[in-house]
């Protein structure tokens, strides 16, 4: 038996957060009854319905995508810009991403119809490192890196601590290459931070997340999980990323 809002978000239509809305809302039924308490557990025999459609379990699929630059990570477009799920057009389930990436961002993103597991990726408290490589404009002193390894004053709060290292640098062209290790995922992080010290990024790609990196992948390219890899990206949600 488990949660009625557990089993609506992994069955990939909507996060548990929404899906405890829905219910309270009246717009969620167990065999044929309307519930609105949260409490409420459900088995495998119970007929579940979402707005009037029978709930159907989805198979849980995982995967990685190296998104490419000018993509929105999300699942549709007001502005009709091309989006990660372009990439899944052959894949049955729905799938979204955990977390995002900037339009202008590449790199390594999750696609899942697992929102429980989504949504425990994403906490802040398990600390899910993550690998950036950025090419920013002029060269960083040791004492400017050291800054964004400490943690810098975002939008009033500290950047947690980070792990930052100068990979190369062409005086002629004054730019660098900077490698950026996070665990936090605030909106534009990475590029506020350089930002910060006075080096905009000029092109910025996510290598590495958790353990998971990008080998043998061009942009555009994706591949499913491995079942070894989702049991430890979950085994990272209960005793963090102890790499």
């Amino acid at each position: 038996m488990e949660r009625l809002q557990k089993v609506i978000a992994n069955a990939g239509i909507t996060s548990r957060r929404k899906a405890e809305v829905m219910i309270e809302e009246g717009k969620v039924k167990v065999n044929g009854q309307v519930v609105r308490e949260l409490g409420v557990k459900v088995g495998n025999s119970d007929k579940i319905e979402v707005n009037g459609v029978e709930l159907t379990q989805e198979v849980k699929r995982y995967f990685l995508l190296y998104k490419p630059r000018s993509v929105m990570s999300a699942v549709s477009d007001d502005k009709k810009r091309r989006v990660v799920s372009d990439f899944f057009t052959d894949i049955p389930e729905r799938l979204y991403p955990v977390g995002r990436l900037d339009y202008d961002t590449s790199g390594l993103l999750l696609m899942t119809n697992d929102g429980d597991f989504a949504n425990q990726l994403m906490h802040p408290k398990f600390e899910v490192e993550k690998r950036y490589i950025a090419r920013v404009k002029g060269i960083p002193t040791k004492e400017a890196l050291r800054k964004l390894e400490n943690g810098v004053m975002l939008e009033g709060r500290k950047t947690a601590r980070a792990k930052v290292r100068l990979q190369s640098f062409d005086k002629k062209k004054e730019k660098a290459i900077v490698e950026v290790i996070i665990h936090e995922g605030r909106n534009r992080q990475v590029r506020k931070m350089f930002d910060i010290i006075g080096h905009p990024v000029q092109k910025l790609s996510r290598e590495a997340y958790a353990f998971l990196d990008l080998k043998g992948l061009n942009a555009g390219e994706r591949r499913e999980l491995t079942h070894h890899e989702v049991k430890k990206l979950k085994a990272l949600t209960q005793f963090g990323d102890k790499k």
